[in-house]
């Protein structure tokens, strides 16, 4: 393969000051594109990368780890056919070996609703066409940004996976939060909390039992699904601890993101 069609598989990342916006170069003997030392998230969304390329596939599946999802990567169609009903998204590459991607897209949708993002070098208006028609859920030309891949994953699992609305009144143990009036009370009396604090903290009620990660709480509190969760959450959390008067309201799980406590 030549350098300038090795340039096109792999993602452009445009610059905007942090580690993921920089170009990674190929190592130059890649392990296997599905290693990684990252740990999976609980609930995590699950990306199928269908990439023949294997720097290619090894920087896209190491970009969506870091970024909280679960990635694997496959290099062939056949193979792509047997692993994607594992998966809650297929970013699918036409150019393949043994099968040609959009016939791929035409099985896999024939007998599921997955949906899939055609990434590739084909980029001309009649390629554009001939994937959606062939069922994609949307298409990218390389060379592109991450991010704005990361724009697309979110608008098309928004589409695939509506969210349900919040329950308006959520009552744990001694403390009660109600949406509609936007107020929290902790055995009857009233807290004081910001706007995004309220946000936050709702979201955590809304599903006591499960871990919800860093990037989901920065997603749907915060709209931003570019930052890296840091400072911003830590310091809510902490404020919200402190006005419930125990840290045991908010778990930390170390590594995945924050849980509703039992104090």
């Amino acid at each position: 393969m030549t350098q300038q069609s090795t340039a096109l598989l792999t993602p452009r990342i445009l610059g905007h000051g942090y580690d993921e916006d920089e170009l990674i170069p190929p190592p130059a003997h890649p392990p296997a594109a599905t290693e990684s030392a990252a740990r999976p998230l609980r609930n995590a969304l699950r990306i199928l990368v269908v990439e023949s390329e294997p720097n290619a596939a090894m920087s896209l599946v190491q970009l969506l780890r870091r970024h909280g999802y679960q990635a694997e990567s496959v290099a062939t169609g056949a193979k792509a056919l047997q692993a994607h009903h594992n998966c809650d998204l297929i970013l699918l590459d036409l150019e393949l070996p043994d099968l040609d991607g959009l016939e791929i897209c035409r099985s896999i949708r024939a007998i599921c609703d997955t949906p899939i993002i055609v990434v590739t070098a084909r980029d001309t208006e009649l390629d554009r066409v001939l994937g959606l028609q062939a069922g994609s859920d949307d298409y990218l030309a390389k060379p592109y940004g991450f991010r704005e891949l990361m724009a697309r994953i979110e608008a098309v699992m928004r589409r695939a996976r509506p969210q349900r609305p919040l329950p308006q009144v959520i009552t744990h143990g001694l403390l009660r939060i109600d949406a509609g009036t936007r107020e929290i009370r902790l055995g009857g009396r009233l807290i004081e909390v910001t706007r995004k604090e309220f946000d936050l903290l709702h979201l955590l009620a809304s599903q006591p039992e499960t871990v919800i990660s860093r990037r989901q709480l920065m997603v749907q509190v915060w709209d931003d699904s570019w930052s890296r969760p840091g400072r911003t959450l830590d310091t809510h959390v902490s404020s919200l601890r402190n006005k419930l008067g125990s840290s045991s309201w908010i778990v930390t799980v170390r590594g995945v993101g924050f849980r509703l406590g039992h104090p």
